[in-house]
């Protein structure tokens, strides 16, 4: 880390300062909306609730309370996450939150932020276009706290750690992002494109029997058990509550189309897995690049959860795909659509026809379904010749 640090005055302290400086905006915007607009701390009206979702678990998990019941009188939503990330935000509980919720917000930019930084083959300039492309979206994340920005740089530094063959630090944070959301147990399909794959099995298993146990010391085993068995139920309830700005959502307010969402989910599972066929490739980089791209972007269009702050994750991959190789017309077209339907449908500028419009026909989510078609089509068409190791 510390030559990336040394890095930066180099490659764009612009982009460095642009990512704290969203982590700092957004976390004091939250305090003095919080500060000024709630002043009787209505949960249903706390500004950085997802922030005391996050915090409160803590407590209710050293209390032998069910983490995943409701808490009205403490926040507004239920905590989705793992016991185990309940432990990780213990690190934020014994700081108030004028200090905590700007950290947690410049964790989730950075981690992000240097797992750009150390993605290979992309030269420093295109490094940069990616971070300032996600920038907005980045900056809606953490203005509702969330966890997204975090989820997507781990995705990103277990794929750059896997290209190094740094298995044991690349399981850890794939692991974590398993933890974090479920979603990203996907992304253990890269271990189809390396050797040594039973160091990589090995080394899963190990760190998830880790993180499995890590609250056992707090809770006890038959506490444990039951958190995860409430943890389960609450998400298998939580599949028939939305559809969200998701392939569920398009299809539903576009063609009328219910199908049932596991379905669809399955669908979208085999179409992405679809390049697979195409060992050959397995040893271009740009296969194995554009692979982790289109599990980005899955894990928010099949996500029938998805909203707004989701979309850092997604647009990470689009930036990702974008800017690795020459543009070309169709790309940037999709590109354009997505800075402005993903991206800037959120913003204040859209808000005569959001409600009319864009919420109505999710089109947030329309780019990314595009973009996430092309990158397939781009591996099934990428020629085997000259394979990059």
């Amino acid at each position: 880390m510390k030559n990336w640090i040394r890095e930066i005055p180099e490659t764009g302290w612009l982009v460095f300062i642009v990512f704290a400086g969203s982590a700092l905006f957004a976390s004091s915007q939250s305090l003095l909306l919080e500060h000024f607009f709630n002043p009787s701390s209505d949960p249903e009206q706390m500004k950085y609730g997802n922030y005391i979702i996050y915090k409160q678990a803590w407590f209710h998990l050293i209390h032998g309370n069910d983490l995943y019941a409701t808490f009205p009188n403490e926040h507004f939503d239920l905590f989705k996450y793992s016991p185990a990330f309940a432990m990780f935000f213990s690190l934020f509980t014994i700081l108030p939150d004028v200090i905590g919720l700007p950290l947690w917000c410049l964790l989730n930019a950075f981690v992000l932020f240097y797992a750009v930084k150390a993605l290979p083959e992309f030269n420093n300039r295109k490094k940069n276009f990616i971070l300032l492309f996600v920038a907005l979206e980045l900056t809606t994340s953490l203005q509702n706290s969330q966890s997204n920005a975090l989820m997507a740089g781990l995705l990103i530094f277990s794929f750059v750690l896997l290209e190094r063959r740094k298995y044991r630090i690349a399981t850890l944070l794939l692991v974590c992002s398993v933890y974090l959301k479920l979603f990203g147990i996907i992304a253990l399909v890269f271990f189809v494109f390396y050797p040594e794959k039973w160091k990589l099995v090995v080394y899963t298993l190990l760190w998830g029997l880790i993180l499995f146990l890590l609250p056992l010391p707090f809770t006890g085993l038959t506490q444990l058990k039951f958190l995860y068995l409430s943890w389960g139920k609450m998400l298998s309830a939580d599949l028939s509550s939305s559809l969200g700005l998701s392939m569920m959502g398009w299809l539903s307010s576009w063609f009328h189309l219910n199908i049932p969402k596991m379905m669809v989910v399955l669908a979208g599972t085999l179409v992405t897995l679809l390049p697979l066929v195409f060992r050959k490739k397995y040893s271009m980089y740009t296969f194995r690049l554009f692979m982790m791209a289109s599990l980005l972007i899955w894990g928010v269009i099949f996500n029938h959860k998805a909203e707004s702050p989701t979309f850092i994750i997604a647009m990470s991959g689009v930036a990702i795909w974008f800017f690795f190789r020459k543009i070309t017309a169709a790309n940037l077209i999709l590109a354009i659509l997505a800075l402005v339907l993903t991206s800037l449908s959120s913003t204040e500028l859209f808000m005569p026809i959001r409600d009319t419009i864009v919420d109505p026909y999710v089109l947030k989510v329309v780019p990314c379904i595009l973009i996430w078609i092309k990158i397939l089509w781009d591996m099934t068409m990428l020629p085997i010749e000259n394979p990059k190791s």
